[in-house]
């Protein structure tokens, strides 16, 4: 009975300390497999990074806003006399020179008027010359050679006010340019102030661009600046500030007009995007790098250079930022090649290998 008590004793203990052992067992192959998988960093490989060559030069940057191209001159074109139209010389798309008929009224009841008129002069110029011979010999009465004078005379305007009608019975182009819109037909009636057709001038433009309130102080009127084409974003042509807002609109920006000459072949057309070019200029002497090669704070600023395909932290000065880039003024010399692009493993010495 003892024994058998004993053997029960001795399994109680036995088996805890064989459930522990395989429990360390296992959590012991668990941390192996765990310590297989951890990465483990080797600092003698080399790390993939990017860099750039410092170079000197004035530390400037270039600041670009957008706008549209506008007709210097539009104007919708109408008649000063009414009448019907019978004829209409240009279509949309026509290029026509200051003078160019345009639109042609039907004048020939005012020509016949005309007729009338040239009939009437021909009798009171021949009274005149006979009341003036009566007059000098004292045949007739010297008022009624003046009212045949007056009657001669008034006859003239009415034939200048005929004429003048039958020029105006034909409307021409006021500017050189080009018709962007015809809004009547032959056989509609003309009457003053009603539109007839469009007239675009896109010899010289204007280009707006509105500005925010921090960079107005850029422009100034009759400043010169550089334009481009977003169709063709390498053209650039030379424009000049003619009106600079003094009103911001809901979104606190002010409007600035620039005058441009379009090209001979006039490329720009009224309503295409463009780009206005500012050059940014810094006060500080120095040179300008990307801000994203520089680590740590303004106090503690530094960057990597590139020295015997090792890594080495340099201290340098900022004095300043142009947009993304920064300007050194010390710790920096133009040939240095420093790190812009994989400083996320990067350490003092390590071996880099340079894309």
């Amino acid at each position: 009975m003892a024994t058998k008590n004993n053997k029960r004793k001795l399994l109680y203990i036995l088996l805890p300390l064989v459930l522990l052992g395989i429990v360390v067992l296992r959590l012991a192959g668990n941390k192996q497999e765990a310590l297989s998988k951890v990465y483990h960093y080797n600092k003698e490989k080399a790390i993939s990074v990017q860099v750039d060559t410092v170079r000197a030069g004035s530390a400037s940057e270039e600041r670009v806003f957008t706008g549209t191209f506008e007709p210097d001159r539009e104007v919708k074109v109408s008649a000063e006399v009414q009448g019907k139209i019978t004829g209409m010389l240009v279509d949309v798309g026509s290029r026509v020179t200051k003078g160019q008929p345009l639109v042609q009224l039907d004048r020939s009841l005012l020509q016949l008027q005309l007729q009338g008129v040239e009939v009437q002069l021909d009798g009171l110029r021949a009274d005149v010359a006979r009341y003036t011979v009566l007059a000098q010999a004292d045949a007739v009465q010297g008022v009624q050679l003046e009212k045949a004078q007056l009657g001669f005379r008034a006859a003239e305007v009415q034939k200048a006010t005929l004429v003048e009608h039958i020029a105006k019975a034909t409307i021409r182009a006021p500017f050189d340019g080009v018709v962007t819109a015809k809004l009547t037909e032959v056989g509609a009636f003309a009457a003053p102030g009603v539109p007839l057709v469009q007239l675009t001038d896109i010899a010289t433009l204007r280009f707006t661009v509105n500005i925010p309130e921090g960079d107005i102080g850029f422009f100034n009127t009759a400043e010169e600046f550089s334009l481009s084409t977003d169709n063709d974003p390498d053209m650039r042509l030379a424009s000049k500030v003619a009106v600079v807002g003094s009103k911001a609109n809901m979104a606190n920006s002010f409007p600035v007009q620039l005058v441009v000459r379009n090209t001979a072949d006039q490329r720009i057309l009224a309503g295409m995007f463009g780009k206005v070019h500012v050059q940014e200029r810094s006060s500080a002497h120095g040179v300008v790098i990307p801000s994203a090669a520089i680590t740590g704070g303004s106090g503690s600023a530094k960057v990597y250079l590139v020295k015997e395909g090792k890594a080495t932290l340099q201290p340098v000065t900022v004095s300043g930022t142009l947009g993304n880039r920064s300007v050194v003024t010390s710790g920096l010399h133009a040939g240095d090649i420093i790190i812009t692009k994989g400083l996320i493993n990067l350490f003092d010495g390590a071996v880099v290998a340079a894309q």
